[in-house]
C-alpha cells in the first residue's frame, strides 16, 4: 500500500483525492487529510484573527475555524451559492474548514500521472502546492493542507479560541 491506501491493477499505484474548485480552477485534496465535506452554514466570527479566517463553526460540538479559500487564494470575494461547501480537514491535529466554491467527488489517478509545481510559480504559490494531476485533458491543483495557514496564523487563531471560549469575568465597579 502506498501514502494514499490504495493499489491498482499489476503494482500501478493510485492517489485518491477529492477535487473541488475555487474560481475557475480546479484543486485536489488527498482523499486521506479530508474528515468530512459539508454544505455551508452559519459563520460566528471571531477578532483578531487573519483575515482569511471567516471565524467558527459548531459541527456536533466541536468548533471549528473556518477559511475562506478564495480569499486564501487572491480571488475576489463571491456570494455564497447552493453549491458552496466546506471541506473539513485536519491541521496539527485540529479540524479546520475550508469553504469552497463547489466540492465535486473523489477522483482516482495514476501517481503518474502528477509532476511538482512548475518552477516559473512564484514562492507563495509553490508553498502551497505539492503536485499538478493530469486527468482527461484537465489540470488539477493539488493543496499541501498543512500549508493552507502559517505556524503564526494557527497560533493567532488558538489564541482567540481561547478568548472566545472563557466567559467575561463579572466586574466589580
Amino acid at each position: 500500500m502506498n501514502d494514499s491506501g490504495t493499489k491498482e491493477g499489476f503494482g500501478a499505484e493510485v492517489k485518491q483525492f477529492i477535487s473541488f474548485t475555487v474560481g475557475t480552477e480546479e484543486y485536489g485534496l488527498e482523499l486521506l487529510r479530508v474528515k468530512e465535506v459539508i454544505r455551508m452554514r452559519q459563520i460566528t466570527w471571531l477578532p483578531k484573527v487573519p483575515s482569511c479566517v471567516k471565524g467558527i463553526i459548531n459541527l456536533r460540538g466541536d468548533v471549528i475555524p473556518i477559511i475562506d479559500l478564495r480569499e486564501r487564494f487572491g480571488l475576489q470575494a463571491q456570494e455564497l451559492t447552493t453549491m458552496t461547501r466546506v471541506i473539513v480537514v485536519e491541521v496539527e491535529g485540529k479540524p479546520v474548514g475550508m469553504v469552497v466554491d463547489s466540492a465535486s467527488q473523489v477522483v482516482r489517478v495514476p501517481a503518474d500521472q502528477f509532476d511538482p509545481p512548475p518552477a516559473a510559480m512564484g514562492e507563495g504559490s509553490r508553498d502551497l502546492i505539492t503536485a499538478v494531476g493530469k486527468l482527461d485533458g484537465r489540470l488539477i491543483i493539488m493543496i499541501d493542507v498543512d500549508r493552507i495557514l502559517s505556524t503564526e496564523e494557527i497560533s493567532q487563531i488558538a489564541g482567540s479560541l481561547q478568548a472566545a471560549e472563557k466567559e467575561p469575568e463579572p466586574s466589580m465597579a
